[in-house]
């Protein structure tokens, strides 16, 4: 990386007010009612893991749940169970202080489970953005326009509102990105950063817990990145020591609910109880596709009636930008950039290949939320590298903030887009384009005096 100018150190008082206005926007959309099996399922176990010493979710508040598994002729989430681990923490704690049982009052048990799990992951991923745009040397009005973007103006913003392990991946890749930026800038001048490696493993091995479809990927993509930078056997094995405690804990659980290493929720006699809508033709982890339909439904996931590029409309300067920054200038950044580009394809592209509803009733993708942190990596290193492309960003903004907005209204789990959608999209589409004309020619005007 090049050195930067010199500038002054950040006034904390910027950052402060950044964390202060996400605070209060979790705690305005936080809910106090579960939206649907999704939240339902994660509450079961966190409810009965405080208020039963167990597990099994037959006797929970949200035992209708559908998104749940029969094992021995007991009911279990089919969630992954270290993010209902760390919920349950919260929860005794609450209970400690005096939030009255699940079963006494749910609506409140609700609230508060969401404020500290979506909510306060939330919160932390709009930190890590902020964060990121000092390390890249980002000057204050476009970060703090970037900042206000991935707040304000993606499904983040929606997926807050109620309980996901979706916006809890999001804030743990928004803090590797922000680790890896780091790494990059310390093994340039020659350190190691051992606590950065620590923290990095520790996120990197949490990550693999709380989604196994986007979580492996990431701990793989950021273990080769930490040994290219590193290239020494201390610094590698330091992240891989931090990362193995929440993999064996993972599997631990997991065999102890499944008795099997797999995940429980991807065996077909599980989801086999009276009432369940889940076969193992439908159920997300397998193949089900043609050779036709693969490519359509891949593209669909990203540009569809659900898509995750067109739900979070400034993630559309992304892909230009990449293109600029990795092939035609070959930017310092460009193994992190690589890193962003190579953990978003394999997550995009193994849950296309293994499954075929669209992640279900849901705000887009939710599987795909998490890919929001190396999308804003890349256009964090695009707004410092190609100033000019601020204008994009802050139209495309404007409509993202529009659709963002809706959608926050409306709540994460919702099956179908809003009224508007194809209007606000048609008209970003169209205003970008216009944009970019009228660039065009008066660069053509300047060129021609």
């Amino acid at each position: 990386m090049s050195t930067p100018p010199r500038r002054r150190r950040g006034r904390p008082i910027v950052g402060i007010a950044v964390v202060l206005a996400a605070a209060a926007v979790a705690l305005v959309g936080a809910r106090d009612h579960a939206g649907g099996w999704n939240d339902s399922s994660r509450l079961a176990t966190v409810e009965c893991l405080v208020d039963h010493q167990t597990l099994v979710i037959d006797d929970s508040t949200y035992a209708a749940t559908g998104d749940k598994l029969r094992i021995g002729g007991h009911f279990y989430s089919d969630k992954s169970p270290v993010p209902g681990l760390l919920m349950a923490e919260e929860y005794l704690l609450l209970r400690a202080l005096g939030l009255p049982a699940a079963h006494d009052d749910a609506g409140e048990f609700c609230w508060w489970m969401t404020v500290f799990s979506s909510g306060l992951a939330y919160v932390a991923s709009v930190w890590c953005v902020w964060r990121l745009g000092r390390v890249l040397w980002l000057p204050l009005g476009p970060r703090l326009a970037l900042t206000a973007s991935f707040a304000l103006a993606t499904v983040a913003l929606t997926y807050s509102r109620q309980v996901n392990n979706h916006v809890f991946l999001l804030a743990v890749a928004a803090g590797v990105m922000l680790g890896l930026a780091r790494l990059a800038r310390a093994a340039e001048a020659g350190r190691t950063p051992w606590a950065w490696l620590l923290e990095l493993g520790c996120m990197a091995g949490l990550g693999y817990t709380i989604d196994l479809g986007a979580g492996p990927p990431l701990l793989a993509c950021t273990g080769a990145l930490v040994v290219y930078r590193c290239r020494r056997a201390g610094p590698v094995a330091a992240f891989a020591a931090a990362a193995l405690p929440w993999l064996v804990l993972h599997h631990a659980v997991n065999y102890l609910i499944g008795g099997t290493l797999v995940p429980a929720n991807a065996i077909p006699e599980y989801l086999r109880w009276p009432g369940s809508t889940f076969t193992a033709e439908n159920m997300t982890g397998g193949w089900h596709h043609t050779a036709l339909h693969f490519p359509v439904y891949a593209l669909a996931l990203l540009a569809g009636k659900k898509g995750f590029l067109l739900h979070n409309l400034p993630l559309l300067l992304a892909g230009p930008a990449f293109v600029a920054l990795v092939l035609r200038r070959r930017a310092p950044e460009r193994p992190e950039l690589l890193f962003a580009a190579a953990w978003s394809a394999i997550t995009w592209l193994l849950y296309a290949a293994t499954s075929t509803n669209y992640s279900g009733l849901c705000c887009s993708v939710r599987w795909l939320v998490p890919l929001l942190a190396p999308g804003y990596y890349v256009l964090a290193v695009a707004l410092r590298r190609r100033p000019h492309l601020l204008g994009d960003f802050l139209l495309l903004n404007g409509w993202g903030g529009v659709l963002a907005a809706v959608l926050w209204w409306r709540g994460p789990w919702q099956g179908s887009p809003p009224a508007l959608y194809w209007a606000i999209v048609a008209a970003a589409l169209l205003s970008w384009a216009g944009y970019r004309v009228a660039r065009h020619r008066q660069a053509a005007k300047m060129s021609a005096i």
